[in-house]
């Protein structure tokens, strides 16, 4: 009986031990781009809400002052007197970080509604947010099919 014990409590620590030590999360190898990596990530999802939330002064905070961000702005704020709602789920396909240039590349579905009781249109694409920064993290431009600006390009049914 005391062998038999004696093997229990054995195997019965193995196990925990073992447990304990595969259930361990291991630390990023390089935090400093990890943290960079998650602040960027971040700044995609407050663009988003903000474009969302037809929150102009919060999608702006996002951009570097750049003159050729002043379009893209424009355009933004036009979605937002346009739609009285904006849907929209922006994915995260890759990211490249080069040194203190970020290429983010996204692909977006979203749902845009002029009047609550009106026809809504969708649409979906892809694009590249090229961002710039290491603490702070800023838009400084945008590449391809993305979803600011929608006022020009969907067509609602009459």
């Amino acid at each position: 009986m005391n062998k038999h014990v004696f093997t229990i409590l054995i195997t019965f620590s193995v196990i925990l031990s073992l447990a304990g030590t595969g259930c361990s999360k291991k630390a990023p190898k390089y935090p400093e781009d990890h943290a960079r990596f998650q602040r960027v990530v971040q700044a995609i999802k407050a663009l988003e809400t903000a474009y969302v939330n037809q929150d102009a002064s919060g999608f702006q905070e996002l951009l570097l002052p750049l003159e050729n961000l002043d379009l893209l702005e424009a355009h933004v704020r036009e979605d937002f007197a346009t739609f009285s709602s904006i849907r929209l789920d922006l994915t995260i396909d890759r990211m490249v970080i080069d040194g203190d240039r970020i290429s983010a590349f996204v692909s977006w579905q979203g749902n845009w509604e002029r009047t609550p009781q009106g026809p809504s249109a969708q649409a979906s694409g892809h694009g590249i947010l090229l961002w710039s920064g290491n603490q702070v993290i800023l838009l400084r431009r945008i590449e391809g099919d993305l979803p600011f600006g929608m006022t020009h390009r969907l067509n609602f049914p009459s």
